[in-house]
């Protein structure tokens, strides 16, 4: 007799709905003492078909993506696709009999947790940001249960169904301060001087890499360390030459992985305003510059960066405006001690290091 939970958890598109669900699984293996199966569904041409086996996880693919924006025949496909990816969602939960079944945004969790809404089984997503996803908006009277991160949803979901729990952030994060020696060791920077972290996310963030770019002579003067993690598409990176100049300390990448020394080593971080990444600076606790990406479903990282600048918890810095202000605006902000202290106080107050821990709580609720 096997008495092993099993899940099926849903996750893709980007690194803000896959690692929340990497993490929650981990959460779950803990809880349940490994006596837990997990299945992962994905898109089947996205990242999280890497990622979630990298992470030691089972997944499987559906053909699905979402409606282009622009008028292309590839929208002739998409209720082809919706459909196909429903029934196959049905397949995979008859074979596997799911004790319950997670939704963490992206097209295919709506797939899965509609298919599993039908067949009356415990439901459950997470809603990572302050403005509500489509998927999780076209789910929300299906679904038992909506956790999020923000509070004042209930304009997008049934009032009763609302949990609070934050969002899910990697564990290695949740004591950087211990580790601002070893960082500075590991990325070879001058320990006597202020650090700038530069996150241009996994693909690249343009506008910030470009920024960056045209203002190294500015950064040189100031008499700074510079992290910088370009992401993979940006490629004038390779051709600076390090050492730059006498007296500052670059260090350049296209991915950290070691996020957490990263975060140890800055005094102050210019970043996108991804739900994963906001909850991730509120954990570290640094004064952040904030450069929401204007190409994102609906404005979420505008909004995300505006719960925050709203409460004097973060600077906020158009992505239009950029290439003017932002390299000025940080060498500000690293001189201002003042204003960091206050930026981090506020910041300290988003954080929700439990939220992984909170959503294992109404998963297993569900599954009694």
């Amino acid at each position: 007799m096997n008495s092993k939970k099993k899940i099926i958890i849903s996750a893709g598109g980007t690194g803000g709905h896959i690692y929340p669900a990497i993490a929650v699984a981990q959460a779950l293996q803990k809880r349940l003492n490994n006596e837990v199966e997990f299945l992962f569904v994905g898109a089947s041409d996205r990242m999280e078909m890497e990622k979630v086996p990298k992470a030691g996880y089972k997944i499987e693919g559906l053909w699905i993506s979402g409606l282009q924006r622009r008028i292309t025949y590839k929208n002739l496909l998409f209720p082809i696709k919706v459909v196909l990816s429903i029934l196959k969602s049905f397949g995979i939960i008859n074979k596997f009999k799911p004790d319950a079944v997670i939704g963490f945004g992206g097209y295919a969790s709506s797939a899965v947790l509609y298919a599993a809404s039908l067949k009356k089984l415990p439901t459950l997503i997470h809603e990572q940001n302050s403005y509500a996803g489509i998927t999780n908006k076209i789910l929300k009277d299906k679904v038992n249960t909506i956790c999020v991160a923000y509070d004042n949803m209930e304009k997008f979901f049934p009032a009763n169904k609302l949990v609070k729990t934050g969002n899910p952030i990697r564990q290695d994060l949740l004591d950087v301060s211990s580790k601002k020696q070893q960082a500075m060791e590991f990325f070879k920077l001058d320990a006597n001087k202020k650090t700038i972290l530069v996150i241009g996310g996994s693909l690249g963030a343009r506008t910030i890499n470009e920024s960056i770019y045209e203002g190294l002579d500015k950064i040189k003067e100031a008499n700074v360390n510079l992290i910088w993690q370009t992401g993979k598409n940006f490629d004038k990176a390779d051709n600076i030459q390090l050492p730059i100049a006498i007296g500052t300390t670059f260090n350049i990448q296209h991915f950290i992985y070691e996020m957490d020394l990263a975060y140890a080593a800055a005094d102050v971080v210019i970043s996108r305003a991804g739900a994963l990444s906001i909850a991730e600076l509120a954990q570290v606790a640094k004064p952040v510059i904030l450069v929401p990406s204007p190409n994102v479903a609906e404005d979420h990282q505008t909004k995300n960066a505006m719960a925050l600048v709203n409460k004097n918890a973060a600077i906020l810095v158009k992505d239009v405006d950029a290439k003017n202000n932002l390299v000025s605006e940080t060498l500000n902000l690293i001189t201002n001690e003042n204003k960091q202290a206050e930026l981090v106080n506020q910041i300290k107050t988003f954080a929700m290091p439990n939220a992984a821990e909170l959503i294992v709580d109404e998963v297993i609720k569900l599954m009694k």
